[in-house]
């Protein structure tokens, strides 16, 4: 008399289906078909139910990779432009003259003190050495805009 082995224990969960079993008067002849699937008693169904906050979800993080992946790509591709083109705009505060107006002497050369009683002392600009105006900070004097503020 044969032995036959127990079976296995049964998995409990509210995820899970029990397997359809199936009885002897539902039976088939077994086709190509039943050969290439296993039987639904075989494996148990798993039960997933999508809601809305989970759609959300995967969303956001599909979005968030691709921004993440397009926004550095963009700027490579921004830098790579700018560095093909020939660099002729002008400078922005000198407009292009390589020089800025002193905001001490206002570009007279001379700074003007009244003492009181109505005496004034000139003398020279001591921030621009009475030239009037001083090299251009942006464009360091070249009247070219610098790279990293070229708005084309």
């Amino acid at each position: 008399m044969p032995v036959s082995a127990p079976s296995p224990p049964r998995l409990q969960s509210p995820f899970i289906h029990r397997p359809i079993n199936a009885t002897p008067s539902s039976s088939r002849s077994l086709s190509a078909r039943n050969l290439r699937s296993p039987s639904p008693s075989s494996y148990p169904r798993i039960k997933s139910e999508v809601d809305t906050n989970t759609v959300i979800a995967i969303s956001v993080g599909v979005a968030s990779v691709a921004l993440g992946i397009g926004i550095p790509v963009f700027y490579e591709t921004q830098i790579d432009n700018a560095a093909k083109r020939e660099n002729t705009q002008p400078c922005f505060p000198c407009n292009g003259t390589g020089a800025q107006k002193c905001r001490l002497c206002v570009g007279s050369g001379n700074v003007t003190v009244e003492l009181g009683g109505g005496e004034k002392e000139v003398s020279s600009c001591i921030n621009c050495d009475g030239a009037g105006s001083l090299t251009c900070t942006t464009c360091q004097g070249s009247g070219v805009q610098p790279r990293y503020l070229d708005r084309r």
